[in-house]
């Protein structure tokens, strides 16, 4: 077996057997599980806990009478124009009403303004529901006003849909959708940039360990320099990306299941197939059947099997030139908090990336775009956000290509400075110290 293979396989098994490693492994998918199920669990503990809420409604303009309608959690109670709002107030202080909608009369008499009163915090969906209700009887009287019917004014308001065609010689024409294009193009960015920062601290910290091991010292007078950060690297690496399966595994697993156990009775209950039910009448329905064509139409149009192999390459090689710069900086420093100015400085490529995401999402194929995708510090990140937006061949290969030379090269040094930094302590190194170990 080659030094190679003995140091990957060292720095592998030592690190997946530690206990720390098994730990956060497993509780970590159930954080992630636990944070995708909490918000729905507790909106619907919340729905089923709320109680229900009385308002009183004190309306000088008249203009709103009965437009309020009362519902399951909230119930509207109109008072004499003639009541005092202090009266009012007085009672809500009291626990009479929950609350008191007070709508002044105004000089012009075109309510805009309103006040409620409450004791407890409003929940955002009743000033929301007041708001609109307002604002639609508000809109009408001004309309007839002036003389124009309402029913005229909604039956011309149009709907304008542009599709967008994307031509291509070889797969011909098809619909682009940029809404879903972009957001899956900075949700794999966004992977990318917490999954290399998450797993290259390993490396990084793993190298400084090595450092206070004084048996490295033995190892390094037998093995190439080259073959030992090689092997480091990629062990280390191989470590964090076996962990990051699992969690994907784990938390999907643990979600399905808790999904069906905790949410599954409450989605279906209390009337059983009435989900089913009313799910079957929309799409029943012309415009359910429009609504399905067009998902089915979006998914069709996304090239997965090109965004995932894409992923895959940037993922893992983009993974292993951060784990390679930061073992070198772990070769230059004895601590971890010698190594956060340099860490700092090492993310600001990545950083400018997330920054420009959004002009490359504007325009993926503009010249920054392009730039971004070529370097190789950037380019994990800003390739990942114009793949689905459709990428020429040519740029992908070009860019891949620089990105593993650029892991090479980059090894090569980082191996370097190991050899020479594994026997500095308490020393910080200078430029010129660094670029003397490089021509040893």
């Amino acid at each position: 077996m080659s030094n190679f293979s003995v140091i990957l396989k060292r720095e592998y098994l030592t690190r997946v057997k530690k206990r720390s490693f098994l730990i956060i492994t497993f509780l970590g998918p159930l954080f992630f599980a636990a944070l995708m199920i909490a918000p729905s669990l507790m909106m619907m503990k919340s729905d089923s806990m709320e109680a229900k809420k009385t308002i009183a409604v004190l309306d000088e303009t008249g203009w709103f009478d009965g437009k309020f309608e009362s519902s399951d959690i909230n119930t509207f109670i109109y008072t004499d124009i003639n009541e005092d709002i202090d009266s009012l107030k007085k009672f809500v202080l009291e626990g009479i009403y929950d609350a008191a909608l007070y709508i002044p009369a105004t000089s012009l008499n075109v309510p805009t303004n309103a006040k409620l009163y409450s004791n407890k915090q409003i929940p955002m969906s009743l000033s929301s529901y007041i708001k609109s209700e307002m604002k639609q009887e508000v809109e009408h009287r001004k309309l007839l006003a002036h003389g124009i019917d309402p029913k005229i004014v909604k039956s011309v308001n149009t709907s304008i849909n542009i599709s967008t065609i994307r031509m291509d010689e070889e797969e011909g024409e098809k619909t682009s959708y940029a809404e879903l294009e972009s957001i899956i193009g900075l949700a794999l960015a966004v992977i990318v940039y917490f999954v290399i920062f998450l797993f290259s601290n390993q490396v990084l910290r793993g190298v400084i360990e090595e450092k206070s091991n004084r048996i490295i010292e033995v190892i390094i007078s037998s093995v190439k320099p080259f073959e030992l950060m090689m092997g480091k690297i990629i062990g280390i690496a191989l470590v964090g990306l076996t962990q990051f399966l699992l969690w994907i595994v784990l938390t999907i697993g643990i979600y399905l299941v808790a999904n069906g156990i905790i949410l599954g009775p409450e989605i279906m209950s209390p009337s059983g197939t009435v989900m089913t039910e009313e799910i079957s009448q929309i799409v029943d329905t012309t415009q359910g059947q429009d609504i399905m064509l067009e998902v089915v139409s979006m998914i069709e149009s996304i090239n997965f099997k090109a965004i995932l192999i894409t992923f895959l390459f940037y993922f893992v090689f983009g993974f292993l030139l951060y784990a390679a710069l930061f073992a070198a900086v772990g070769g230059m420093v004895d601590n971890e908090t010698d190594s956060n100015q340099f860490v700092t400085i090492l993310s600001m490529p990545l950083i400018v990336a997330i920054v420009c995401s959004t002009a490359m999402i504007n325009n993926p194929d503009s010249g920054l775009g392009i730039w971004l995708s070529m370097i190789p510090f950037t380019s994990p990140v800003s390739m990942m956000i114009r793949i689905p937006f459709g990428v020429p061949y040519w740029q992908v290969v070009v860019s891949l290509l620089i990105l593993v030379l650029t892991f090479v090269f980059i090894t090569w040094i980082a191996a370097k400075i190991y050899r020479t930094g594994i026997l500095m302590y308490g020393k910080k190194p200078n430029l010129k110290e660094i670029w003397k170990w490089l021509k040893y």
